[in-house]
């Protein structure tokens, strides 16, 4: 390959790049305003500002704010998705004792992470202005997000279930009831993370939750 060509490569892979940064920063950018102003009141103009691009590459890469939101969120969701699932693969994938091993998975569950207290901001808007929210955009977030992590719960529950720890009928519906039973209440309490609740609680209604779910699904002793 000639040196012209590799220059040309080079510069390419380069543009690639520039415009693989602008694009997150936009969307972290725009994470941030949604979070803290809800779908409504955002605008395009202080979007631009956060994120440090201008009004015309908004406008170019996704054409309105509906497009832009949906993006966000849909982005937003797949990542604090993938980082659940890590946690689920983690404490759910090798259960030895399992009153004790889902009390930490359970412990762990409801601890906030730092990290994703942007996109959890971003959901209490949601919950907080649905009805201005296009159906397509709620859809797409519970797909790329909530959906998901229910579907790697579920499917850690079938195979506990098949080591003998659980009695299950409906693993779908079963990971519904850990997760509401172990977070549901902080979840509650909390508003979505926005007023944080001590460790000790925290862990106190995860242990209950936990020993809640067993009551119904834990296999039965011959």
């Amino acid at each position: 390959m000639s040196p012209t060509a590799d220059r040309a490569g080079d510069m390419a892979r380069a543009a690639r790049s520039t415009r693989g940064d602008k694009r997150r920063a936009l969307l972290d950018g725009a994470l941030l305003v949604f979070a803290e102003d809800g779908y409504t009141r955002a605008s395009i103009d202080t979007i631009a500002r956060r994120a440090e691009v201008s009004t015309r590459t908004i406008y170019n890469q996704f054409g309105d704010k509906a497009t832009l939101f949906e993006a966000v969120i849909v982005d937003s969701a797949q990542r604090t998705a993938d980082a659940q699932i890590i946690i689920v693969q983690r404490y759910l994938s090798k259960i030895v004792n399992i009153e004790d091993d889902l009390i930490e998975f359970g412990r762990v569950w409801v601890s906030s992470a730092p990290e994703q207290a942007p996109h959890f901001a971003l959901v209490r808007q949601i919950h907080a202005e649905a009805g201005h929210v296009p159906e397509a955009t709620l859809r797409a977030w519970q797909e790329a997000g909530p959906l998901r992590v229910r579907a790697a719960i579920a499917e850690h529950i079938r195979n506990i279930a098949k080591a003998g720890h659980l009695t299950v009928a409906d693993a779908d519906l079963a990971a519904v009831h850990l997760v509401q039973l172990v977070a549901g209440d902080a979840t509650t309490r909390t508003y979505h993370g926005a007023i944080p609740l001590p460790a000790e609680e925290l862990h106190r209604l995860a242990d209950a939750g936990v020993r809640a779910f067993l009551h119904g699904y834990a296999a039965m002793s011959k």
